[in-house]
């Protein structure tokens, strides 16, 4: 017996049939709700303060924010979109001035990796010439684009040899304080010498 075409038979095998139309719409309406998650975002949530905390404000604050792209939008072409005289800089997302003077503070040492998006400087392993058997690594991170005391903070790791492999050994507190004190008096003397 041979089975006959039927289009009610046809449509049962192939399931129902989509209008090509729906998929556009569905498509677009898609796309519109991806769009919209993008653009007015008006709130920003930043975490908890400790100075905020130990004054007696509140330790949560929320700041106005514009969009996902910041205050002033998607810039494509490169345009300024800061003020003038910025201490920022152009082409980095930290404090030109604080990026600058922590690559001039650790230039003796190796880096591992340097971005200026995220203000995070990370060096190789530097043994020092007068003790070979001793070796440093520094992590520098940049806080912001204000040039400021708590702008930058940085974090020593030592290790001593011990026959034929490294052990980790504990760094002075004041270690960290002072090369972030030489990365802000070098940071002062560049902005001094921008202004002149």
């Amino acid at each position: 017996m041979t089975s006959r075409w039927t289009p009610s038979r046809d449509r049962a095998r192939s399931g129902p049939q989509r209008s090509p139309r729906l998929a556009t719409w569905l498509a677009g309406g898609l796309l519109a709700l991806a769009l919209a998650g993008c653009g007015g975002g008006d709130q920003r949530t930043i975490y908890p303060d400790d100075d905020r905390r130990e004054t007696g404000d509140d330790a949560y604050d929320v700041a106005s924010e514009g969009s996902v792209f910041g205050p002033d939008g998607l810039d494509l072409f490169g345009g300024s979109g800061q003020p003038e005289g910025d201490p920022g800089g152009s082409g980095i997302g930290v404090n030109a001035f604080l990026w600058r003077a922590s690559l001039d503070t650790v230039s003796f040492m190796p880096l591992s990796s340097a971005d200026p998006f995220g203000g995070v400087i990370i060096t190789d392993w530097y043994s020092p010439p007068e003790s070979p058997d001793e070796r440093f690594k520094v992590n520098v991170f940049i806080l912001g684009r204000d040039l400021r005391a708590d702008g930058v903070r940085a974090t020593v790791f030592r290790q001593v040899e011990n026959g034929s492999s490294w052990q980790d050994a504990p760094v002075g507190d004041a270690t960290g304080v002072d090369l972030e004190n030489a990365i802000l008096t070098r940071a002062r003397e560049l902005r001094i010498a921008a202004l002149q």
